[in-house]
């Protein structure tokens, strides 16, 4: 069995389909289908087609693994998607609960079991920094969510000297891709600029800011299946997956930074053409906002994942012949 938490989100509702795609049917689902003020409508559209074994409320999840009943289970690997991912969320002890606390039971239970064990970590963490390499220094998070996995993120560099199974933390950069139509505010530009394109003609994107100008701001996007398959790389679910345990916090992204004029563009090949408006940098972002992000891959490339990404062009068209 393969456990994936967070299984009906964004991120896991692809992962489960590219397991599927090899063949992987024999799997755990877990998610929290609960209402929330943050989602613009329901993630069972995302398991549309999916094959899964189980379903499980991460609730119920929490309980079984506290009270032991998952002890006996045959278990491959541990996918863990399972977060609260809205970077505007400010109570921090309901985000360090989901992000740290959740993070740090499913951890023990693998590493009892010497389970490979791969999360999903966040650029998030580098915040106000403007150098990407996973390294202390540069891990200045500006939100409680980038601070709450950072935090985890700690605690597992902390026991890897005794760690002996694999264990493996993938920093997210700005992931896009199909099924992310509920994540509301949180889905990416791509989904926003669409969005905008077809309703109106027009994206509308930030003015300058940051030190940079007009639609000029520059992200590390990294198509969905591309963290499918790193997931899945790690947790040895590959032919080519590591043939020794890895233990390793790592960055998930592309290494090269697009503007989101390209974004733009890349809609605007797919969809049609249309115009850009450049709108105010909203006051709520201000002080909490990356104008840019580029993953130094250097220590996932380490770690033995040698494929290339997909380009942001080719994404942006498989995205919407897929969504």
């Amino acid at each position: 069995m393969i456990i994936v938490t967070g299984g009906a989100g964004f991120i896991g509702s692809n992962l489960i389909q590219q397991l599927n795609q090899q063949g992987e049917t024999d799997i755990l689902l877990v998610d929290n289908f609960a209402p929330a003020p943050n989602l613009s409508g329901p993630k069972f559209f995302n398991l549309y087609g999916a094959r899964y074994a189980d379903y499980m409320d991460k609730h119920e999840f929490r309980a079984a693994l506290k009270a032991g009943d998952l002890a006996h289970a045959k278990v491959r690997a541990i996918l863990h998607q399972g977060a609260c991912s809205n970077t505007l969320e400010d109570d921090g002890r309901y985000m360090m609960d989901n992000n740290f606390t959740y993070s740090k039971e499913l951890l023990h239970f693998a590493l009892g079991r010497s389970i490979p064990f791969v999360y999903a970590s966040t650029a998030a963490v580098y915040g106000a920094s403007t150098s990407f390499a996973p390294e202390p220094a540069n891990e200045r998070p500006l939100n409680v969510y980038g601070y709450s996995k950072l935090v985890f993120d700690d605690y597992v560099r902390r026991l890897m000297p005794q760690i002996r199974s694999t264990v493996v933390g993938l920093r997210y950069f700005n992931v896009y891709g199909p099924r992310e139509q509920h994540k509301g505010r949180m889905a990416s530009v791509m989904h926003h600029f669409t969005k905008q394109l077809k309703e109106s003609g027009v994206i509308r994107m930030f003015e300058g800011s940051g030190g940079y100008s007009n639609g000029e701001q520059r992200r590390d996007f990294v198509f969905v299946n591309d963290l499918a398959r790193i997931n899945m790389f790690f947790g040895g679910l590959l032919p080519e997956s590591p043939a020794q345990p890895v233990q390793a916090v790592v960055n998930a992204g592309t290494g090269h930074a697009r503007t989101f004029k390209a974004v733009a563009e890349a809609l605007m090949a797919v969809h049609g053409p249309g115009k850009i408006e450049y709108i105010p940098f909203p006051g709520d972002l201000k002080n909490r906002y990356q104008h840019f992000t580029e993953a130094d891959v250097t220590t996932l490339r380490a770690a033995g994942y040698t494929a290339p990404f997909t380009e942001l062009e080719e994404g942006v068209r498989l995205t919407f012949a897929t969504a």
